[in-house]
Formats: C-alpha cells, structure tokens, sequence
C-alpha cells in the first residue's frame, strides 16, 4: 500500500448513534470508512422516511461511501430455523447479526479492508450484545480478531488490528450496558447535532408483530417477501390452518392490501359505505367469504342493525355479498 494511503475499514451502519459515534471514532484514528447498510423484510428501510432515508442523510453527513444490501429470502429461510433461537418475539438476534457481519465481510474483502466495526455495545441488547453472543458471531463469520467495537473495546478481549499496533486501543471506548449519557457526550464532542434516539429497527422485537410471524411461520412452508409485507399492515385473522384474513385499519394501510393482493386472493369491501378493504388469503378462503363480508361490515361505518351489500373480487372477478355486522364475540376468538 503506498505511503500516506488510508487504511480502509468497513462499518455497519445503522443509522442510530452508536454506529455514527463507531465511525467518527475510526475516521478521529486516520481510517478511510465505507458503510454497509444493511436490509431485512422485518426493517422499516424505505417507509417514507424510515431508516433506510436516515441511513443515506447519516452516510452523507459522516463522509462515507455507503452500500445497501438486501437480505431477502435467504433470510426468511434462516428465520424458519435460526440456529441460535428467537427473542421476546420472533427475533434470531444473532443468526440476524451474523448475517449482517458476513455481508460486511464480503465487502471488506472486495475494498481491500482492514477489518470490520459496528456500533454494538456490551450488554446494550439482551440477547445479542452479551460477551457470549459477540464470540460466537466472530465464530460463525470467520472474523475472529477482525470485529472491533469501538464503544466497547477496552472491555473486550484486544482484536487483530489493536495486537498489531493499527488501532490505539487507549482511544477505543469502555462503555457498557443500556444508558446513553456516554454516547451523548461523545456525540457533542464530534458535532453530532441531534443524535437519533435509541431503538431498535426490528419488527421481529415486537412481540404483537412476533404473533403475527410465528402464526405464518406455523402454517406456511415458505413464506415469501409478500406474506411478510402483509403482516406489517391491518388486523389479522386465523380462520383455519390454511387461511388468514386481513382487514385494513386506514386509508394507507387499505391501499397497501389492495397492492399485495395476489391471484387467488380475495378482497372485500362494503360497497356503499366508507369501510376497510380486507383480504382472504388461503386454501379454504372460498369457505370463509360470508364471515369474512360480515367482519369487514363490522369495522366499516354501515349502520349495525342493516344488511348491506360487500364487493369482492378475485383475480379480476368482481360479485357482491350482502353481509351484516358480524358480533364481537364471533370474530375476535379468531384475533392473531
């Protein structure tokens, strides 16, 4: 490598504090950083303004190159059987983590890095971020020695790059645990101005939404990227084994039933009343279409007492069915 050339590493970046302050902390030791952002069917990414959009502002204002990369099916496969277990919810921490480090790996080696940082902290997440769990992602990706924590690494065993005298393991962080008041402080100390709040970007952690993916995980082979999408949005219904319903909560949420609607699928909508739009998906879903009119009057604004007509469609066929408010009782023992 010439002289005077930067010695390049790669950082997981996620958009929070801790992943900044580990790139400001490698840029301060004279290390040239690029980011890889990583992207899973259970992350809000690309939402608006989600995380997807903080990630590109945070990798403009840090000066970094940053490379986006989509975990998709491989990681739907891996959620059915993680190898290291589930969260509170449906969350496989560390198969996850380790996922995300060997797509930080694959990088390194394409740029010609030195090794790989992130912003993890000791004992910040339960089930990810213990001694234990670091070890054994190092293990499972072949990093050994080559993952540096930065916010933590005087309390970790020294890595490769600090043995060799690359890294000055004195200006390296000895923080721990969940309280933020020493990222805070560091935060001013680089000119980080309004440092995002803490908090996980994973569905899977929410253990309403972990409901919702254990119940698909539970009755279909192979979920694919739409099955996923449709747990994020309206209220869900286990009717069978084989078929779920799906009823809007809003406008938004509406038309994003209508867009993942697939052939085979039923939509239904109350046809002169302003209502949800809900969706049969299934083997049996022919069998359900009356209850399922009759939950769809139930959250639009038709008047209780009267029958009223419910459009369906389904794979460009459109019928009615008249439908009255369905009971309470008759439809949340079926509530995911």
């Amino acid at each position: 490598m010439p002289d005077g050339e930067k010695k390049k590493v790669v950082a997981l970046l996620s958009g929070g504090l801790d992943s900044q302050l580990a790139v400001r902390m490698m840029q301060k030791q004279g290390f040239e950083v690029s980011a890889v952002a990583i992207k899973t069917p259970f992350c809000d990414f690309d939402c608006g303004r989600g995380c997807g959009f903080e990630i590109r502002e945070r990798a403009d204002e840090l000066d970094v190159n940053l490379k986006t990369v989509y975990l998709g099916d491989e990681y739907i496969e891996m959620l059915k059987h993680p190898k290291y277990g589930i969260g509170a919810g449906m969350n496989p921490c560390i198969d996850c983590r380790s996922m995300m480090f060997e797509a930080a790996k694959k990088h390194m080696k394409e740029i010609g890095a030195e090794f790989v940082i992130s912003g993890e902290v000791l004992g910040q997440r339960p089930m990810s971020q213990h001694r234990q769990a670091l070890k054994t992602i190092e293990k499972e990706t072949g990093l050994e020695g080559k993952i540096l924590r930065p916010l933590s690494a005087r309390l970790l065993p020294p890595t490769d790059v600090e043995k060799s005298g690359l890294i000055r393991r004195e200006d390296l962080g000895m923080i721990r645990g969940r309280t933020r008041r020493a990222q805070l402080d560091m935060a001013r100390e680089f000119g980080i101005v309004d440092p995002p709040n803490a908090g996980g970007g994973c569905l899977l952690t929410d253990p309403a939404f972990g409901l919702r993916a254990k119940d698909l995980f539970g009755h279909t082979e192979t979920p694919s990227i739409n099955d996923t999408d449709l747990l994020k949005v309206g209220r869900h219904f286990r009717l069978d084994q084989h078929t779920k319903l799906i009823v809007g909560r809003s406008m938004d949420e509406n038309n994003v039933i209508s867009a993942l609607a697939l052939d085979g699928d039923i939509t239904l909508e109350v046809a002169d009343f302003m209502g949800p739009v809900s969706l049969l998906r299934g083997e049996t879903c022919l069998q359900h279409v009356d209850f399922a009119a009759s939950v769809t009057v139930r959250y639009s604004d038709a008047p209780a007492d009267k029958r009223v007509a419910v459009n369906t469609r389904r794979d460009g066929n459109q019928s009615q069915t008249p439908a009255k408010r369905c009971a309470e009782a008759d439809y949340l023992k079926f509530r995911i």
